[in-house]
């Protein structure tokens, strides 16, 4: 039995209720990227995408999202219980763990603790504020360049972010002081993730490499992955998978610099691995386009998971299920270039998936509770009593 469970990043079908407490009001990430694209998802679709509460309707420029009349998966659409809306808190989620106090959100790190990071790591820090990343380091990168001094900043996600060109600040020093920094951040001034993030300059132009690297807090308490690794089922993880979960539970882990290498290691893992869960990431969505409010490179990133998706179910056995989902928004057509609160899709799909119209659930944490009834591990969970045909049923 192998489970694929893929995680489009930022992917949002609409504003939770509570949206206005976060400041999305309005957010729609597929909806509104729709309305300004045209994007077609025709794979996504043909699963029951645009059949999900909330989704099929009228939008702007006459476009119009369409359900299909014969789904070929199961879908619904998810809330999240946890009061966030960053990526630990969702994947925390989706692996079963429900945090009751979200990370920590600073808008300027208090001196103390930036005094400490410096005293420990001999360095002095730029910047200190709430930013884009790509765009904090265009503006303070010539300082950088000139100071020898790396680039702090944030979010409204729960995390600290350091840059640095590699030029100036060797990769393997600025990991060193990301770690520094990860010793720092815990217990009361706890974030959810250090973030290294390298760059490089050319002709006056900054620009981020593929090296990045999360350090993320070790999960408080067990997730799906835990549970799996004990009972002897293997855990892959791909992309970011293996730096939210600390390695956490999981028995071998690839890392990626981008979607093209996420889809690659997804289509040889289906080759190779006889078995177990199979966790991807694709950061593309969110981390290219999501937050530097780039909605065609947004539409265009969706486009190339939708076609490759479309293929790699051609490959699927006949026990294998795919899982698509996401774990929280980023909707690029609103002002704000941070995450989203909204509702996720879910969509379920395999020769032994009966395709049917999940609803409204709450809590990312059915998936996990879903995985486990899959491996015969718990007992059988409402999606599993309702999908998941045994040998004897019928199509």
């Amino acid at each position: 039995m192998r489970i694929f469970l893929v995680v489009i990043d930022s992917f949002g079908i609409g504003a939770m209720p509570d949206a206005e407490l976060y400041g999305d009001t309005g957010s729609n990430t597929y909806r509104n990227i729709y309305g300004e694209t045209g994007v077609k998802l025709d794979f996504l679709v043909s699963l029951g995408l645009n059949n999900i509460k909330g989704v099929a309707g009228n939008y702007k420029n006459g476009l119009k999202l369409e359900s299909v009349a014969s789904p070929l998966a199961a879908y619904g659409r998810l809330s999240e219980k946890t009061p966030a809306k960053d990526t630990t808190a969702g994947h925390y989620e989706i692996a079963g763990l429900v945090l009751q106090r979200p990370f920590k959100i600073y808008k300027k790190f208090p001196a103390e603790i930036v005094e400490k990071i410096e005293k420990r790591t001999g360095v002095h820090f730029l910047g200190n504020e709430v930013a884009s990343g790509t765009e904090i380091i265009q503006r303070l990168g010539e300082l950088h360049l000139q100071t020898g001094y790396p680039i702090l900043y944030t979010s409204q996600d729960s995390v600290m972010q350091i840059a640095a060109d590699i030029s100036i600040i060797p990769l393997q020093k600025l990991y060193e002081i990301c770690e520094v920094a990860r010793e720092i951040m815990t217990g009361d001034n706890a974030v959810g993730r250090i973030i290294a993030r390298p760059f490089i300059h050319k002709d006056g132009k900054f620009t981020r490499t593929e090296d990045r690297k999360d350090y993320a807090l070790e999960p408080p308490g067990p997730t799906v992955l835990d549970f799996l690794s004990k009972n002897n089922i293997p855990v892959i993880a791909v992309g970011k998978i293996n730096d939210i979960f600390c390695g956490r539970g999981i028995s071998k882990s690839y890392h990626t610099g981008n979607n093209q290498e996420g889809i690659k290691i997804l289509f040889d893992l289906i080759d190779v691995e006889k078995g177990g869960l199979i966790f991807v990431n694709l950061v593309d969505t969110d981390m290219l386009f999501g937050h530097r409010n780039n909605v065609r490179g947004y539409a265009d990133a969706l486009q190339f998971i939708d076609q490759h998706l479309s293929n790699f179910v051609k490959k699927m056995r006949e026990d294998d299920i795919l899982i698509i989902t996401a774990d929280h928004g980023c909707d690029p057509t609103t002002p704000s270039t941070d995450h989203s609160r909204e509702y996720v899709p879910l969509l379920i799909y395999g020769n032994k998936i009966d395709p049917y119209n999940l609803g409204e659930i709450e809590g990312f944490d059915c998936i996990s509770n879903f995985i486990k009834a899959v491996f015969q591990l718990a007992d059988d969970n409402v999606i599993y009593e309702k999908i998941y045909m045994e040998e004897w049923h019928a199509k």
